[in-house]
């Protein structure tokens, strides 16, 4: 599958490095109240051990390097991640319609209630925030926004 001049493809476990690699710029980019908060070795271990056992996980190229990830299970998206230089480019967007074409009737996720950019793209592309905390309840001591995306009758 290609967008915009990048392929699109479901990942491998050779992948989860590059998969750790995208996450961590991205996130350090967003929320740098919390870069250094893992090591590298530390997200390497979480995408090969705990993303790929549990997700579905599906990545953008632009030739062969990773663009963009997105890791995905039941109604839940766990990550999605696009490196700075690569936003606004529709990678995030097309990564989630992959997720989008899987799910039955809803699909839910987490955000951290600052990252403003992050609610911004989700809100704009039909989720909806049902649920904040205080942040006592993950690791990042950070309040979150949990979002739902529901489709419409149209198939949206």
């Amino acid at each position: 599958m290609t967008s915009s001049g990048l392929s699109i493809r479901r990942l491998t476990l050779a992948d989860m490095d590059a998969a750790a690699r995208v996450h961590r710029a991205a996130f350090d980019q967003a929320l740098p109240w919390l870069a250094g908060l893992h090591t590298p070795d530390d997200d390497r271990w979480f995408y090969r051990e705990r993303m790929f056992a549990t997700c579905t996980l599906w990545g953008a190229f632009d030739g062969t390097a990773m663009r963009g990830v997105i890791a995905f299970h039941d109604d839940w998206i766990e990550q999605l991640y696009v490196l700075p230089d690569a936003q606004g480019r529709g990678i995030g967007g097309a990564l989630l319609e992959i997720a989008r074409q899987d799910a039955e009737d809803r699909l839910q996720l987490w955000t951290f209630q600052r990252n403003a950019r992050a609610r911004r793209f989700y809100e704009t592309r039909g989720f909806v925030a049902v649920e904040e905390t205080d942040g006592s309840d993950n690791e990042e001591r950070e309040p979150g926004v949990r979002y739902r995306w529901t489709r419409g009758p149209a198939g949206e």
